[in-house]
Formats: C-alpha cells, structure tokens, sequence
C-alpha cells in the first residue's frame, strides 16, 4: 500500500466529513464511484451484490458472493462516525455586551480545553417542512475564547471552565435582534429561512489536517476519534470488493452515529440497524430463521474504534506493563469487565488477520486506576451473538479538537482490516 496516497486521501476523507452526516455522505459518494448500488430502506430490495444504505448519519454496506448461501456467514467492520464537540442549541442566536454568539451544548467528553481559540465552523443537516434533509457548513465563523491570563491570574494553576458560561462562541459583533443564525445556514444552504423545521449542527475545528515530525510519520486532525476506524473499513473494502465478489460470507462495512453518547438511537450500534440490514440481507437468500442463526453463529465482528498510545509526559496513565505506542502497531483493545468484547478467540482472529496482512500489532490495556470507555463491541456482540474483538489505532490527546496519531499506524489497520474481509 502506498502510505502517503493512503495519508493523503484519509486527510481528504476527514476535510470532507465534518459531521456524521457528511461522513456518511462521503463515504457514500465513494462507494458509489466504486460500483456499489445505494438502496433505500422503504424501497423492496432484490439486493444487489455490492449496496449500500443510509440511515441518518450511519451508513451500511455489504458484498454478497456470487452463489452465496442461505447459511453464509457475515464478517463485520464497525465503526462509528460521530465525534465529541459542541451542538447547536434551540434558539442558538444569542449574544452579549454587544458580542455576537452560539448557543451550543456539549455533545460527549469532549477535551473542553482544546476547543479554546480556534476557528470553528458549523456543520451538519437542516430539514425542511416537507422533510427533505440538506448538508450544510459555514466553514471557519466561530471561536471560543479564553480569557486573558491578566484577567484570569490563575488560569496555569489548573483552568477550570463553566461548561455553560464559558464555552459559547463569538462570530461577531452586533445586535442581537438582528441577527439569525439559523437564517445565515439556511442561506448557505440555498434554502428559505422560514422553511427550516429542525436541525442536527455541531461544531468543528477547521485547520486542516497536517503531516509534521520526524520524517513526516505524525498526523494530526480532528475527529480521528473515529474517522480513522470508518475510514480503514472503506478503504478496505473498496479496495478488497472485486474479490469479495468470489469469497464464501458476506462481506459488511457499518459505521454508526451516536456513540459518543451511548448509541442507544435509530442510526447507533444499540438500534436496529445492523440488525435490520443482516435480516434483509438473508431474506434475500431465502434464509429461514433456524439458517440465519447458523449464520450468525459462524460470524465474525471487529468493533473498530480508536485507543490510547502511552503518553511521553504521562506514562503512569497507563498499565506498566502493556504500553502501547503510536507507529508500532493497531492496538487489541481487552477488559476484563468486557467493556471491549475482545476474548481468546477474538485475540486469534486478530492475530490471523495482522500476519495476512504482514503488520505488527500490540495489545492494550488500561491501568487499574484508569477505567477505560467503551465501544460499540458489547454492543453488537450482545445485540446479534456474533463473535466480536475490539481493535483501533493508538491516539495521543483523545478526544481534543485535533488528534495525534503515527501515519503506520492507519495503513497497518486498514490492511488488517481488508485480511480479515478476504477471510483470514
């Protein structure tokens, strides 16, 4: 695999999703160009062999085999799409002492700190009366300021910020009473003010992602956390479809939106989604149930979702003897509380996958005085009993405005990834 046409085309895929929605839009439009065939979810289905299909900002997308089975197993990538930040309130047009500002609230764990002057823009979907959804995104309009250290002498000896006061936005200067920010998306969006009914916008960091160090190995962006895992699985299976074709299971691409508040929605890994897609899928098969669950049964899922390298300026966070680092290798993410789904027969396919694919990996684990997350591998293991293990590249500054990570560590994932659809 070419590292830097990988690299270069994983920063656009990141510039180009600035939201699910867009992520999901994106990856879309690529699948498209590669042949697969998008399909509605209220629309019969005589499925084709490569489809795709959309439900908010969660995408789903599948190969079925030439001659495939009514008992062909599934292997399963998940991912999500969704990052932590700040949402668009109701009534978001707010201002004052003659500043103009955002309502926003904040959407998961975001770094709070990180988020502070930079140049944000808005991104994200409005909907119209009749129903109708359109992507919008304002590009850089926004910042959060801080405070100066003159007014705020003890702002190094530990900030501490009022998620409510303190985190609103400026865009400009002005009244109030004139001003719409809602009015102003509509307007990029080429739509009536007046017809907007709803909306789904966050907040997004705008410097472009960016190569740097030590012979150009590190990347920094944001929404790595888990644009990398969603763009991995694409790329893999994009780049594995023509084979896939002639494969023995069905071939699924799913990366989900909402995880990180819980995934319990329509368009998350603890809705339907995953769940409705498969039954389809062997529908089409003319599976019975008592085949289906044979099925299920010999699938596999990777719940891909970004990790933690060991910290230069922290190395007590972590386990003190399981220390992952960023270049050396996708991560094996294990709990013994099974906040990641990963067991012994986890670990073995994914060992088989990395030699397929001639990659290292390393394992990881958390510290016992620093419980880790979780993905969305309970999730779905619990949800459809397929055997799942919990991967993802090793980060630096989780859940900042802009994320940290070894450009290796990308191309060793996605080629594991596209082993283990070819069935290692």
């Amino acid at each position: 695999m070419d590292t830097n046409k990988f690299i270069s085309e994983f920063a656009a895929y990141i510039t180009a999703s600035p939201s699910s929605y867009h992520a999901a839009h994106e990856a879309a439009r690529q699948l498209t160009e590669a042949g697969f065939t998008e399909l509605k979810e209220t629309d019969p289905w005589i499925a084709p062999k490569k489809a795709f299909v959309i439900r908010d900002g969660a995408l789903i997308a599948w190969v079925t085999p030439d001659g495939a089975s009514a008992t062909a197993p599934a292997r399963v990538l998940g991912a999500h799409t969704d990052s932590p930040g700040f949402k668009l309130k109701p009534k978001p047009t707010t201002g004052s002492n003659g500043w103009l500002q955002v309502g926003v609230e904040i959407y998961g764990g975001p770094l709070l700190n990180s988020w502070l002057d930079r140049e944000l823009e808005l991104a994200g979907r409005l909907v119209t009366t009749d129903g109708t959804t359109h992507l919008v995104r304002t590009g850089p309009w926004l910042r959060i300021p801080q405070l100066a250290i003159h007014l705020d002498r003890d702002a190094n000896n530990g900030l501490k910020l009022d998620k409510q006061r303190a985190t609103a936005p400026v865009y400009g200067i002005g009244d109030v009473r004139e001003a719409d920010v809602v009015g102003h998306l509509a307007n990029l969006a080429g739509i009536d003010p007046a017809d907007v009914a709803g909306y789904d916008i966050i907040t997004v960091d705008t410097q472009e992602p960016r190569r740097f160090g030590l012979d150009n190995k590190l990347f920094a962006a944001g929404r790595m956390d888990n644009l990398s895992s969603t763009f991995a699985g694409l790329h893999a299976l994009i780049s594995a479809a023509d084979e896939l074709e002639e494969s023995e299971h069905i071939t699924v691409f799913s990366t989900f939106d909402h995880e990180e508040i819980g995934s319990d929605t329509r368009s998350g890994a603890s809705g339907p989604f995953l769940a409705d897609i498969l039954a389809r899928i062997y529908n089409g098969l003319g599976s019975s149930e008592e085949e289906r669950a044979r099925a299920l049964a010999a699938s596999w899922c990777i719940s891909a979702d970004a990790g933690h390298s060991v910290h230069p300026n922290y190395p007590e966070k972590h386990d003190p003897n399981v220390v992952p680092l960023a270049g050396s290798g996708p991560l094996l993410k294990i709990n013994a509380n099974q906040r990641y789904a990963t067991d012994a027969t986890g670990a073995a396919l994914w060992v088989r996958a990395c030699r397929a694919a001639g990659v290292e990996y390393q394992d990881f684990v958390s510290n016992n005085n620093s419980p880790c997350g979780t993905t969305i591998g309970p999730l779905t293991a619990t949800r459809l009993g397929i055997r799942t293990v919990d991967v993802g590249i090793p980060l630096i500054s989780m859940h900042s405005a802009r994320e940290l990570c070894h450009v290796d560590d990308m191309v060793a994932l996605a080629a594991a990834i596209r082993a283990f659809f070819l069935g290692a």
